[in-house]
């Protein structure tokens, strides 16, 4: 435990998402409850939300009260910035461009949520690094800021001492990284349980599930999507999941290609290696993985994961089973 608590920043804008904010800011203000609770002295961090105004209203329509943006010879830990629809006025506005490059200089790590990484960007904090953002603005950055290696798919990323993470809820698990890194696994593990975040995601992760990114124009193979994720163990081969969608075998070949962008096979392993990293999480052993997946044998697992994620089933456990 820290002998003064850690100063953490967390930068917002009007018209900005409210969880960006609020999210982090709970995850601490946990692990200084979770530390008064057992006694310990002093609390492991002091947070402020400060803001170019001194009163700003979230995108929510909920106002909060923000403090003065700090002056550079003021100390800070960690300086998070929110993002949200407001995030290109904020990036418009020199004074606020300005103090936050000055203000990163100062902190020991910087981190973004959701669009904030826009503001990192625009800044200049991210050039040359991996970043992160909201899938559904990744084409925009990348577009903007081609010297940044934006890579859309992972929850949050650390690069030095940048970190960036996902869309909106993402905020929980970057800043349930930092207190993991901060004051380690078992009391990150333990605001987790507090907060009813039943897993703690690894960074690593997917922000958005395989079949939230199956779903298309035609609604009716969401209920197929379903009934594959509870059958994985089963034959899910063209012909029967043709006759689970009441189609015929080329009829649903076709239409599924169009509606989900796949063609069924790939769309059924993919679905598989996601149930699978999820079960490898939580520390299943890759043999019961590969028969609860429904591939048949760990080295029909092991070259999926390869092929799809570039590892192998015990590599990828190792790193991240908790």
């Amino acid at each position: 435990m820290p002998k003064t608590p850690r100063r953490i920043e967390i930068l917002t804008f009007p018209k900005g998402q409210l969880l960006d904010v609020t999210a982090p800011l709970q995850v601490f203000a946990t692990a200084n409850d979770l530390a008064a609770a057992m006694a310990r002295t002093g609390l492991p961090y002091e947070t402020r939300v400060v803001a170019a105004e001194p009163n700003v209203t979230t995108s929510a329509g909920l106002a909060l009260v923000t403090e003065r943006l700090s002056g550079a010879d003021e100390p800070v830990d960690t300086l998070i910035v929110a993002g949200g629809y407001g995030v290109q006025a904020a990036c418009d506005s020199p004074v606020l461009v300005g103090w936050l490059s000055e203000r990163a200089g100062a902190a020991r790590r910087v981190a973004s949520v959701c669009s904030g990484a826009f503001l990192l960007a625009t800044a200049g904090l991210l050039d040359g690094r991996r970043a992160v953002t909201h899938w559904g603005r990744c084409a925009e950055f990348a577009a903007r800021f081609p010297d940044v290696r934006l890579d859309p798919d992972p929850i949050f990323i650390r690069d030095g001492n940048v970190w960036t993470s996902a869309g909106v809820t993402a905020g929980i698990d970057l800043a349930l990284a930092l207190v993991e890194a901060d004051l380690g696994r078992e009391t990150a593990l333990a605001v987790a349980r507090q907060l009813v975040v039943f897993l703690k995601r690894p960074g690593g992760q997917s922000q958005f599930s395989t079949t939230l990114a199956l779903q298309g124009r035609d609604e009716r193979f969401d209920s197929l999507h379903a009934w594959i994720v509870e059958n994985l163990r089963t034959d899910l081969s063209l012909e029967r999941l043709a006759a689970r969608a009441n189609m015929s075998l080329r009829s649903f070949a076709r239409h599924y290609r169009t509606a989900t962008g796949r063609t069924p096979a790939r769309a059924v392993e993919e679905i598989r290696i996601e149930t699978a990293r999820h079960l490898l999480d939580q520390g299943h052993s890759v043999a019961r993985v590969a028969g609860r997946c429904g591939f048949g044998s760990e080295e029909t697992l092991r070259r999926a994961f390869l092929r799809r994620l570039g590892t192998t089933p015990q590599a990828y456990r190792e790193r991240f089973a908790g």
